[in-house]
């Protein structure tokens, strides 16, 4: 038997964003479609990879409200309130470029599986978007690994 490639076991044509989307737009993209990643492409050209992860830990930081504790009550402190709003603002409104991960790692769709596992595992990253020369054509995931292991066991 062939040794398996990651064409064989990627999943084809990944949904894909561009760089301007905003934040908010590819959250309700990754909740509707129930995918963790989203390629980033500028005119068909790979340039990054957003992921869930990269969505809750964006470099736009909240410093939350300050309460003050006054006669065993709180009262929230006016300026933080107006500052925090704007931030809030900010971080929601952010374009996907802002956020992504530029240049991500990928891997050609030709390449044996256990080349993908490698990078994966050694990589520490989740999923990889593959390439077959320069365009996009799928993404690889560990479950997708995992999911070819157990049915080569089968």
């Amino acid at each position: 038997m062939a040794e398996q490639t990651v064409r064989d076991i990627m999943t084809t044509d990944p949904v894909t964003i561009g760089p301007e989307m905003t934040v908010t737009e590819a959250a309700h993209l990754m909740v509707e479609r129930r995918i963790g990643a989203l390629p980033v492409l500028d005119e068909d050209c790979l340039i990054g990879i957003v992921t869930e992860g990269d969505l809750i830990m964006q470099d736009v930081k909240l410093e939350f409200p300050t309460y003050l504790h006054l006669l065993d009550g709180y009262i929230l402190y006016p300026p933080s309130t107006a500052r925090f709003e704007t931030e809030l603002k900010k971080a929601v409104a952010a374009s996907i470029r802002d956020v992504m991960t530029p240049d991500p790692l990928t891997i050609q769709a030709d390449a044996p599986v256990e080349d993908a596992a490698t990078l994966l595992v050694e990589r520490d990253v989740s999923r990889l978007p593959v390439l077959d020369g320069e365009q996009l054509v799928g993404i690889v995931s560990k479950s997708d690994i995992v999911r070819s292991l157990i049915a080569n066991q089968e």
